[in-house]
Order: structure tokens, then sequence, then C-alpha cells
């Protein structure tokens, strides 16, 4: 294992180019990379890849390098999982340069993205970030098969902002939505979702249509439409599905918190070690078993009153109260009560960890507790 470093500077291989160049035929280490690795997702997929690196040198294997890219500088405790730390943003395509001089790309996990609510503030911003960064890394993904000969895997984790119900009406008789229906998104974050969703399926199959000397499916995408995700460990930050936790989060703390959806608002939920082990177990599932390339999970799907009344059985003096937001209540009403997983369970053996009670009381409030106790 190469030693982590924080640096925008890559180690390079004895035989690399110079910075700035991208080898084509040199030797350069197998690597997986991972956008957007300072968050807790990103955090996650570092230990798994950890763990799966312990696992295979027990059995005298060899496993890639793991290289991560955020805007940030990354924590120590995601330093140390991984091999390089780039600095920098994803639409810098001199910095991606650089990164294909030393490392032979063979999997991408695209998390790095100007989340929901932000976009909103700065719709061409947050389309230049999730669109233009996307087609950055797809790009690369292409490139790298077409060198070396083989698909390269790409994981992008779509979202329910993905959907647009034009009204309660149409939300409530539409029962579990499947994949396919209602995907005209009320917001830039869903918009740049749908784009992502097409531009992974389009190289993944289409790329190059006309060309001569075109590789069939040189990119492997596979994506997650993924619900609002809980989390024990990071403290919301204001997103459009964060209500749950925040109420959560405020309860454990001892503070009041105004809820700003109405108590019959639903979407589904998931917690996210789910969110995490969902990935694993997509981008593990053999590729001639998967029948898309986007799929739907969801763990539990309670109204904004239900999940009120789980947080009051652990914390009975949350002081909770509801102060909707029109325009942030309008976004949630766009967006299913619940999603159609069958496919994920069909395909590749989804099935989520927690029901809404046991989230709570395995994960959620033993963790919190912790955090907040302590």
């Amino acid at each position: 294992m190469h030693p982590p470093s924080s640096s925008n500077t890559p180690r390079r291989s004895p035989d690399a180019a110079p910075t700035g160049t991208t080898l084509r035929g040199a030797r350069r280490d197998a690597a997986i990379l991972v956008t957007g690795a300072g968050g807790e997702m990103g955090h996650g997929l570092l230990e798994a890849f950890a763990d799966q690196r312990r696992e295979r040198a027990a059995a005298g294997e060899t496993f890639p390098a793991v290289i991560a890219i955020d805007l940030r500088e990354l924590p120590e405790s995601h330093r140390g999982l991984c091999d390089e730390a780039f600095t920098g943003d994803v639409c810098d395509e001199k910095m991606l340069e650089r990164l294909l001089a030393s490392y032979e790309i063979g999997a991408i996990y695209h998390l790095a993205a100007l989340l929901s609510t932000r976009s909103e503030f700065v719709p061409e911003i947050a389309h230049g970030v999730n669109v233009g960064g996307t087609l950055n890394l797809l790009r690369i993904a292409a490139e790298e098969a077409a060198n070396n000969g083989r698909s390269v895997q790409f994981f992008f984790p779509s979202s329910i902002a993905a959907y647009g119900l034009p009204d309660l009406a149409t939300k409530h008789a539409a029962g579990p939505v499947g994949e396919d229906r209602f995907l005209q998104p009320h917001t830039m974050y869903g918009c740049n979702k749908i784009a992502g969703e097409n531009l992974g399926n389009y190289y993944g199959h289409h790329y190059r249509k006309l060309a001569t000397d075109r590789m069939e499916h040189p990119v492997d995408f596979r994506s997650i439409r993924f619900p609002g995700i809980i989390s024990a460990d990071t403290v919301p930050s204001g997103g459009t599905s964060d209500y749950g936790p925040e109420m959560l989060h405020a309860a454990a703390r001892g503070e009041s918190y105004a809820c700003f959806v109405r108590p019959d608002a639903r979407i589904p939920f998931m917690t996210m070690p789910e969110a995490v082990a969902a990935i694993r177990g997509l981008m593990e599932a053999p590729r001639s078993g998967l029948s898309r390339v986007v799929y739907n999970v969801q763990s539990f799907a309670p109204s904004a009153e239900e999940f009120l009344l789980e947080v009051r059985r652990h914390f009975p003096t949350a002081e909770t109260g509801f102060e909707p937001d029109l325009a942030r209540q309008s976004i949630i009403d766009s967006w299913p009560a619940s999603c159609d997983d069958a496919a994920a369970r069909a395909d590749w053996g989804w099935s989520p960890t927690y029901d809404l009670a046991s989230a709570f009381d395995d994960y959620l409030v033993p963790r919190i507790r912790a955090r907040y106790e302590a």
C-alpha cells in the first residue's frame, strides 16, 4: 500500500510521463477512483475498499490502488484509507490528466456533486459541476477502456430528485413508482441527475455510434436512485430531504425544531450504511444479470408525523413543531411517496437492513446518543 497524501500532485511510477500528459502504453498502477470522497458516503466506500484490500492480502492477492478526489483536503480519517488524495475540482481537466499519468483507472465511483438545496440558488453553476463533471469522468472512463481493451466500471449516485410528479393527487394515486415514470424533475439537481443517468447510458451502450473503430460497451455504467439518506454520524446540512434527520439530531441535542414540511409529507428513506452496502451490491453483481442501468432502492417510507412519533419514542421531551416552507414542501410533494425497487431485488439481491423502528433502535439512536452525550 502506497503512503497516503493530500497533495494535488500525483505520485508517479518510475516510467510515468511528465505531469500534464496522459500515458499511452507505459506501465501505470491499476486504480479505483472515488470523487467527492470527503463525504460520509465516500468514507464508507473507502472503508469498504480497505476491508477488501485486507481480505485480498490475507489470500495472497493484490488490490488496486484507491485514489480519492475532493474539492477540500480530505480529513485524516479518510486519507489513511486511500493511496493518493487529490484536492481539486472534477471540472479541472488538467488535474484529471495528471492523475491519468500515474494510474490506470479500472473503476470510477463518481460521488462529487453540488447538492440539491445549493443547486437551486446557483442552478447554472450546478449544471456545470454536476453535468460537466460527470461528462469529464465518463470521457476518462471511455478513454481508459479504449486504451486498456476492457470496460471501465462507473458508479453514479442518482436521486429521488429525478422524479417530478405533477400534483399531490397524482402522488397519492401513483403507488410505488418505478424507474421509468414521472421523470420531469422540479429542481436543477433533479435535472442534473437525469442528465447523468442518460449520459451514462449513452457511454455504456451508444458511445461514438458512427465511428468505424468504436468499442462496444466501453463504460459499465451503473446507478442507484437513492431516497432520502439518514446518517447518525453526519449533521444534516439543510438538504430537501433532511427534515427527518434534522428533527432527530435536534431532539438528541435537546433543541427545539420547526419541521419545514407538513405532518403528512411522505417520501422514502434509508440509512447511510444501507446506501453504502447497496453500492457494493450493485457494483459486485455480474453485468449479465442486470436488466437496466438505473435502479431504485428504499428501506422505509414514513410520513413526517410518523417519523416524529419515532423520535419521541426515544426522546419524549422533543420540542418539534411543523412550520411548512411552501417552496421546499412543493419539492417534497413532487417526489414519490414510495419507490418500486423490485428490479434491484430481482437483479442483484437488494434487500433493506432496517425498517423505521429497527433503524432507530439498532443504528440511529445508539450512535446519536453516543455522539451528543460524550
